[in-house]
């Protein structure tokens, strides 16, 4: 549970969040929240404090700011100000935002066009420092772990920073990169996952109009990856685990994921195969094919989403590398290109369920069958409440019409995804948020496939693909393996059920079984009977007191009288009034 009191020991930060806040015109959202106050004039007394336990003074917001602020409002649009905001508080906030730019599913387009554009932007380490945290975390001194260590980084990261080594290992000198958390880093991010969490919390209490984005749930969310991307042990094992995938397959030809040096990796260290090949955007200039590129990242993806249910979510292109496979000791083979796929960290997952409903989306797609499509996207949502099946079939469909059969060149996924994905919730189908996570992997291939062959038709090039995946699903094997789990289930309940029937029927002697029901309209009937013995209860004392006060004071039994009259014809009028709204 998120402590305020812990949350306030660190004013300093919020101030800072508060500050950036006003400045880009968010003034009203922190009044609104309890994080800050306008200025006061002069002479006028001090209100409580709106945070518990910090000064009102210590949160009080600049004049100078609120000016700025407004110039800004009403100079560039909401979006933008969300994601200079997000860029303004630093690495953790611009994680943050990478995550939400996921969820087609919460926020408005023009937000995920600017969250899209936050790239990390640091300073990087020095050297003394990565150099302090490498022998830490191995226990052993830097020249003993590597032959050869580059002081200078090779990239930055909000989470870490990448050097080229060279460490021995029993198969000879190997070429690594060697990834190492920032100082501090696991400190600063649960600092600002606390404030999170309680400003996330304190804008759905305060402004309900915010509930429809879920900022806790995208705090959650963020919670989640952040706290896996921080254990490098964890993104070691996902290279491993796609390794093992790939191994002995079609696809494993096409793509390569770096292999993990453990003797010199930790928690808070990985050494990782450095890939030698360029990216994305100089493939061309290097003489390599990109058409082909484009096609085969389709076959990969594809085999990671659904056939592993285990994917790359980030899949930018400043993680993909393309290099050529070698042939048996001799040069690289000319047009055979591969896809290094580097920064595991963040991946995704779908059960085997969920799986086989996103290849029925696809397979429909592919079919160019808008209804099927929007059974689909039926089967991966969650309902939440009476669907009128036959108009939720016909937006979907509609939307989906507007894509399905047209080249990538012609197609916006991030937009088709968006309008599908809306289109559901307009019918109140809540979309899994691991669904969403392959909504992205798939807009992030999209911008990769355009770079490569703008010409490339995804779905044609996917459809033997699915062709394949649906032969497996309808296999004997996986049909035998699906009855035989399926009798085991029906023989356990077999087992469960007289035991439990055994357990009713013996609660049910001795007097302990208790049914339990609910009357929706009962809390309303008592209300009203409540309300009414009061009235009743009023009105007779009144009118007693009345007639009784009629023979030694003939104007005091009046009113009294004249007071029962009027509550007794109140209560009839607000009872009538109540009525049609109880019906």
């Amino acid at each position: 549970m998120i402590s305020v009191v812990s949350a306030v020991r660190d004013l300093g930060r919020v101030r800072e969040i508060t500050s950036v806040l006003v400045r880009h015109g968010f003034g009203e959202v922190v009044a609104r929240i309890g994080f800050g106050k306008k200025p006061r004039s002069k002479g006028q007394s001090s209100d409580a404090p709106p945070v518990s336990g910090v000064r009102d003074d210590a949160l009080e917001m600049s004049s100078d700011e609120l000016e700025k602020g407004e110039e800004e409002k009403n100079r560039i649009s909401t979006a933008e100000r969300i994601r200079l905001v997000l860029q303004d508080l630093g690495p953790s906030f611009i994680k943050l935002g990478q995550i939400a730019s996921t969820r087609n599913d919460l926020l408005p387009a023009d937000v995920i066009a600017e969250l899209r554009k936050l790239q990390d932007n640091v300073p990087s380490v020095p050297f003394e420092e990565v150099k302090a945290v490498i022998e830490s975390s191995l226990g052993e001194p830097l020249d003993k772990l590597f032959v050869s260590f580059d002081e200078k980084p090779l990239a930055t990261a909000s989470i870490g920073q990448v050097h080229r080594a060279t460490l021995a290992t029993p198969d000879g000198e190997a070429k690594v990169v060697v990834k190492v958390q920032r100082p501090n880093v696991g400190e600063t991010v649960a600092r600002d996952l606390e404030l999170l969490h309680m400003m996330a919390a304190a804008l759905e209490r305060t402004i309900p109009e915010t509930r429809i984005y879920s900022p806790i749930g995208l705090v959650q969310n963020f919670d989640r990856s952040i706290t896996a991307e921080l254990n490098f042990t964890i993104e070691a094992e996902n290279s491993e685990r796609f390794t093992r995938n790939f191994e002995g397959t079609p696809q494993g030809e096409l793509a390569k994921f770096p292999k993990v040096h453990k003797q010199a990796s930790s928690k808070h260290v990985l050494a990782l195969e450095f890939f030698d090949g360029v990216k994305i955007d100089k493939a061309a200039a290097a003489g390599i094919d990109t058409k082909k590129v484009a096609k085969n990242a389709v076959g990969v993806v594809i085999k990671m989403v659904f056939e592993d249910g285990f994917f790359h979510a980030d899949p930018h292109p400043g993680n993909v590398i393309i290099m050529r496979r070698h042939g048996e000791g001799g040069p690289p083979e000319e047009g055979e290109p591969v896809i290094g796929l580097i920064d595991l960290g963040m991946v995704g997952r779908l059960s085997p369920e969920l799986r086989d409903r996103t290849i029925d989306l696809m397979v429909a797609a592919v079919r160019q069958d808008s209804y099927a499509v929007a059974d689909a996207l039926f089967a991966i949502g969650r309902p939440t409440k009476k669907i009128d099946m036959r108009e939720y079939r016909a937006e979907v469909s509609l939307l989906a019409e507007k894509y399905i059969g047209r080249t990538l060149k012609e197609i916006d996924l991030s937009a088709m995804i968006r309008d599908l994905v809306q289109g559901a919730m307009k019918y109140g189908i809540e979309i899994p948020p691991d669904f969403m996570l392959v909504g992205k992997a798939l807009m992030t291939l999209e911008g990769i496939a355009k770079e490569l062959d703008p010409e490339l038709d995804v779905f044609g090039e996917a459809q033997p693909y699915f062709v394949d995946l649906l032969k497996k699903r309808y296999s004997p094997q996986r049909l035998g393996n699906e009855l035989i789990r399926g009798v085991e289930q029906l023989s356990r309940a077999g087992y469960d059920v007289p035991l439990q029937a055994r357990e009713v029927l013996e609660d049910l002697r001795l007097g302990r079984l208790v049914i339990k029901t609910e009357d929706p309209a009962l809390p309303a009937a008592t209300d009203r009977l409540g309300r009414r013995l009061f009235s009743g209860i009023v009105v007779s004392s009144f009118t007693v007191s009345g007639v009784l006060a009629l023979s030694s004071a003939k104007i005091v039994g009046i009113v009294l009288l004249a007071i029962a009259g009027i509550m007794f014809f109140a209560h009839v009028l607000n009872d009538l009034r109540r009525a049609p709204r109880r019906r």
